[in-house]
């Protein structure tokens, strides 16, 4: 696969962008450039075809006459499927492509810059950033969970073709959920990747409205509650039903004269 492949130019410029930086997070010109690269990637040049497209079709778990058996529903419903491309300890590039319905469910990235770009479809995105400092409080029933605060970043459905989005450690929607409103497919980089070790693991949480708690005074002055929400940390949900594909686009070549 030709060092002229678009697929190629991204590793490259991410490579320059992200290892050159460490752990810090890039300054915004170098992300400007990868967005901008990123914007002009269409699917075809990531080896998925019309026809896949369009077979790309489901229900995931939240489609008819889905609550009979769940047993059946997780072989019956078509899974998301995650096409690797890239990895190091720097970034990562990669394709999530989604059955119309599927739901990746709210989530964080923890000190990570990611960008996505949407290669064909509608996905609805709803995506929040932490109040710091933080704010917290407790449900008030017998298990007492805790809850903390966040205010929404997005709430929309985007459709290809449309700008690459960005999400920064602290900014830009850093926890996300995605519904596919069609099928659809998603051309991820994140920088640096879920490294558990690093202290970069995945956390889901379930929003709930701020109505939901007291915390005996308004932290929101004048602004509209449906702005805010409070998020609790949950476990990976057993209804996330996604799986390797295979990767069909041009590969990286590492060594690149």
């Amino acid at each position: 696969m030709a060092k002229g492949s678009s697929v190629q130019a991204l590793y490259e410029l991410c490579k320059k962008t992200f290892a050159a930086s460490g752990t810090a997070s890039p300054s915004s010109r170098p992300i400007r450039k990868l967005s901008s690269l990123l914007d002009t990637i269409t699917p075809a040049e990531v080896g998925l075809r019309e026809d896949t497209m369009e077979d790309e079709r489901g229900h995931g778990f939240f489609g008819s006459n889905l609550s009979r058996n769940s047993m059946r529903t997780a072989r019956w419903a078509q899974p998301i499927k995650y096409l690797h491309i890239y990895d190091c300890d720097s970034f990562s590039i990669g394709i999530f492509c989604l059955p119309t319905s599927s739901v990746i469910p709210l989530h964080d990235h923890p000190g990570m810059t990611v960008l996505s770009k949407i290669l064909y479809g509608s996905l609805h995105v709803k995506s929040y950033d932490w109040i710091e400092p933080p704010c917290l409080a407790k449900s008030g029933e017998p298990d007492n969970f805790p809850v903390r605060l966040a205010k929404l970043h997005m709430d929309t459905v985007l459709t290809a073709p449309c700008p690459t989005t960005v999400l920064y450690p602290k900014s830009g929607g850093n926890l996300h959920c995605f519904t596919a409103v069609t099928s659809c497919a998603v051309l991820d980089v994140l920088a640096p990747p879920y490294a558990e070790e690093a202290g970069r693991s995945c956390t889901y949480y379930h929003d709930y409205p701020y109505s939901s708690f007291s915390t005996g005074n308004r932290l929101i002055g004048d602004e509209q509650e449906d702005d805010y929400a409070w998020l609790e940390a949950i476990e990976s949900p057993d209804n996330l039903y996604m799986r390797s594909g295979e990767y069909t686009g041009p590969t990286v070549q590492y060594h690149v004269a």
